[in-house]
């Protein structure tokens, strides 16, 4: 069973490969550089606001810095207990494109003509590319779906008191935003240790475990397992503004 990975540039992409990679055939790894950041900003301020993207802004460049600083030990502890392995990918297994959705993509895709085809962290893929192969498109998601699409789907759950939504979702990828059919989900469970910026590394280990178990069901079986979504209420979510992460922080004491 050959598999494919495309991803971005974050620490989700190197904790997938390296969890993988001595238990099954990664071909290829296709990363993307990240989208510019004022093309993000003018993207932002087009579909919510100037007001809401400023607020954004200020929690990403204030908040988060002061919780990744303040949060290195519990980082640490994490990337052990969990077996989050940061080793730097083989460099020959890499091409690196401009986007996700380039023709360089759908050449490698047909060159390769793998089985399964992995998502981490990458932008909206396009038709173009999810129609140039037979290989199943798989993502790993960050959130419970339908309820949670988007970004940050734990501390989403959190906030809105449903740790029961608190966790991490396989799907396969269709045109949607994280709207394809769910094939396993995992709920986490922070602890008092925990925060915005530890949330993701609970998720990536609980998620690569339900990867590893859905990959090996279908080698064996050829298909899917079947997995039931008891609620299929759908909202998507977008980064916190600075003075609603200090609301939920201090009045319901969800960091």
């Amino acid at each position: 069973m050959k598999i494919l990975i495309l991803g971005g540039k974050g620490e989700g992409t190197v904790f997938l490969y390296n969890a993988l990679r001595e238990s099954f055939s990664i071909e290829k790894l296709i990363i993307e550089e990240p989208v510019s950041k004022s093309k993000l900003i003018k993207r932002r301020v087009k579909r919510l606001g100037f007001l809401k993207v400023f607020n954004q802004l200020l929690f990403q460049i204030f908040v988060v810095r002061i919780l990744i600083f303040f949060s290195k030990q519990r980082r640490n502890e994490l990337l052990k207990e969990k077996q989050l392995i940061k080793t730097p990918i083989q460099q020959d297994k890499v091409t690196h494109v401009v986007t996700i959705n380039s023709e360089k993509t759908i050449s490698i895709i047909k060159d390769v003509n793998p089985d399964i085809i992995l998502v981490s962290g990458t932008r909206i893929i396009g038709k173009k590319v999810l129609s140039c192969s037979k290989a199943k498109f798989i993502n790993l998601h960050v959130g419970i779906t339908p309820k949670y699409r988007g970004v940050h789907g734990g501390y989403w759950a959190l906030a809105n008191n449903e740790p029961e939504n608190c966790g991490v979702t396989v799907h396969l990828v269709d045109q949607g935003i994280d709207t394809g059919k769910v094939l396993a989900q995992s709920i986490i469970k922070p602890t008092g240790k925990d925060n915005f910026v530890t949330y993701p590394y609970l998720q990536f280990s609980a998620g690569i475990i339900q990867i590893k178990s859905v990959l090996r069901y279908y080698k064996s079986h050829n298909f899917f397992p079947e997995f039931n979504v008891n609620d299929t209420t759908s909202k998507l979510y977008y980064h916190p503004t600075f003075t609603g992460y200090l609301f939920k922080r201090f009045v319901k004491g969800v960091k």
